[in-house]
C-alpha cells in the first residue's frame, strides 16, 4: 500500500516543491507578512528584525559546511572507502540496501546529528555503486534516520536543561537525562522508529519501471594523482611525514578530550575528528586537497541559504510570532493533551526556526508556564518540543542540504518519500508522547 501511496506523494513534491533557495525566499516573505498582519509590526520594524539577524548563523553555517567537507574527505580516504564498500556488499538486494542504510542513519543520528547526516549520505552513495536500487529512495532513507537526532545523545534541548545554570533553571531546575533522553517514553519512541522507519522505506520501494537509477560511474569519486615530484614544494605536498606530524597530534588531542577531561560530542568535536582522521588516512596533503576540491563543490546551498534562515528566525522571535503560534496551541490543551499540542506546535515553528537550541529559546517561555499551570510533566513537554523540532525536518529542506550535496540530488527528489515518513513518524511520536508513561 505504501508503494502506491508514495507514487502521488513523489509526483506532487516533484511538481510543486521548489529548489530549497526558492523555498527559503518564500518562507521569508510568509514570515514577514505574518509579522505585519498578525503581530501588527510595522514594515520598517520587520525589515530591521530581518537585517539585524541575517548574519546570526555565521558560526553555525561554517560548522555545517565543515560537516559536509570534512565528512566527505574522511569518507573518500582509501581505508574508509574500503570499509563502506565492504559493508555495502552485505546488502545484496535493493530491499536490504534500503533497510541497511536506514538503520545506519538512525544509529549514527542518535549518536550525533552531524555524524548521522554525513554517514548516511555517504553510505547511500556507496550502496548505489554496488546495487541497482532507486537512488531517490536510497538517499531519502539515509535522510529519514535524522528524525531521531533530538532524542539522542546530542539532543540540544535535553542537554541544555540537564546543565547547571541553564536559562530556565529558575523555573524547572536541572532535569537529568534519565528523565528525558533515557526515559521510558522516549526510548520506546526511539525503538518504535528504529522498527517502523526502515520498514516504511522498504515498503515504498518502487517497481522497476517506476524506479530512478544512477550509473555507478557517475558516483565515482575523483581519484587523486600524486604525480612525480620535481620541485621542493611538490615533495612537501606528497609528504606522508608532514601529514602525520600534524594529523596524529590532532587525534591525541581528541583522546585527551574524551579520556582525561571527560569531554563529550558536539559539532566542533565531530568536525575536528573528521578532519584529523582524514589528514591521517589520506596520508599526504596532496591527496587531502584533491578530496577537498571535490567536496567543496556541494557547499553552495549551505553558504547562500543559511543567512536567510537566520533572518527568518529573527523575524519569528523578535516580532513575537513564534510565541503567538505556541500560545495558540497551548490555549486548547489540558494536562493530558499538552504534550501532543506542544509536539505539533514545535513542528510548525520548526519550519521557520529550524534550530533546536533556537526553538527552545522561543518556546520554553510559553510551554513551561503552561505545563506548570496545567500540572503536566515538564520533562515530557521538553521532549515534545525536541521531537517536534526533529519531526518536520522531514519536510523542511534546511537540514537536507549536506545530504543532497553529497548525493548530488535536489530536494524534490527525496521529499516525496519523506512526506510519507512525516505522517507515519508523526503518528508514532504522538502516541508515545501521549500514552506511554
Amino acid at each position: 500500500m505504501l508503494k502506491y501511496l508514495s507514487r502521488p506523494a513523489v509526483k506532487l513534491v516533484d511538481r510543486y516543491l521548489p529548489d530549497p533557495f526558492i523555498f527559503v525566499l518564500l518562507l521569508t516573505l510568509v514570515a514577514a507578512a505574518a509579522a505585519i498582519g498578525v503581530e501588527r509590526q510595522t514594515p520598517l520594524a520587520v525589515l530591521r528584525f530581518w537585517g539585524d539577524g541575517f548574519w546570526d548563523l555565521l558560526t553555525f553555517s561554517m560548522q555545517m559546511l565543515l560537516v559536509l567537507v570534512t565528512g566527505f574527505m574522511l569518507a573518500s580516504s582509501p581505508p574508509v572507502k574500503r570499509q563502506l564498500a565492504r559493508l555495502a556488499g552485505k546488502a545484496g538486494t535493493p530491499a536490504r540496501a534500503i533497510v541497511l542504510v536506514t538503520l545506519v542513519s538512525l544509529a549514527a543520528s542518535w549518536i550525533n546529528w552531524g555524524f548521522g547526516l554525513v554517514v548516511g549520505a555517504l553510505f547511500a552513495k556507496e550502496l548505489a555503486r554496488q546495487i541497482r536500487v532507486d537512488y531517490r529512495l536510497l538517499v531519502a532513507s539515509a535522510y529519514s534516520g535524522f528524525v531521531v537526532w533530538h532524542a539522542g545523545l546530542a539532543g540540544s534541548i535535553p542537554l541544555v536543561i540537564a546543565t547547571e545554570g541553564h536559562f530556565t533553571a529558575d523555573q524547572i531546575g536541572v532535569i537529568p537525562t534519565s528523565q528525558t533522553i533515557f526515559s521510558l517514553f522516549n526510548l520506546a519512541i526511539v525503538v518504535a522508529l528504529f522498527i517502523a522507519v526502515p520498514l516504511v522505506n522498504r515498503w515504498m520501494l518502487p517497481d522497476d519501471k517506476d524506479s530512478v537509477y544512477v550509473e555507478a560511474d557517475k558516483l565515482s569519486d575523483v581519484e587523486p594523482h600524486d604525480g612525480v615530484a620535481t620541485r621542493p614544494a611538490e615533495h612537501l605536498e606528497n609528504s606522508v611525514s608532514l601529514a602525520w606530524l600534524v594529523g596524529i597530534p590532532g587525534l591525541l588531542f581528541l583522546l585527551d578530550h574524551f579520556l582525561l577531561r571527560g569531554g563529550g560530542l558536539n559539532l566542533n568535536v565531530v568536525n575536528f575528528l573528521f578532519l584529523f582522521l582524514a589528514i591521517v588516512l589520506h596520508r599526504t596533503p596532496r591527496r587531502l586537497l584533491d578530496s577537498l576540491n571535490e567536496a567543496i563543490k556541494g557547499g553552495a546551498g549551505i553558504v547562500i541559504q543559511f543567512p536567510f534562515y537566520a533572518g527568518i528566525m529573527a523575524i519569528m522571535v523578535q516580532s513575537g510570532l513564534a510565541e503567538t503560534l505556541s500560545q495558540g496551541f497551548v490555549s486548547i490543551a489540558n494536562a493530558d493533551t499538552l504534550p501532543f499540542w506542544t509536539f505539533i506546535s514545535a513542528g510548525v515553528v520548526n519550519l521557520f526556526v529550524p534550530s533546536g537550541g533556537g526553538q527552545w529559546a522561543v518556546q520554553a517561555p510559553v510551554m513551561l508556564p503552561a505545563a506548570q499551570a496545567l500540572g503536566a510533566d515538564v520533562p515530557r513537554i521538553a521532549m515534545a518540543v525536541a521531537w517536534g523540532d526533529a519531526w518536520t525536518n522531514l519536510l523542511q529542506p534546511f537540514w537536507a542540504l549536506p545530504v543532497l550535496a553529497i548525493a548530488g540530488l535536489k530536494a524534490k527528489d527525496i521529499m516525496g518519500f519523506c512526506l510519507i515518513q512525516l505522517v507515519v513518524t508523526g503518528v508514532i511520536i504522538s502516541l508515545g508522547l501521549s500514552y506511554i508513561p
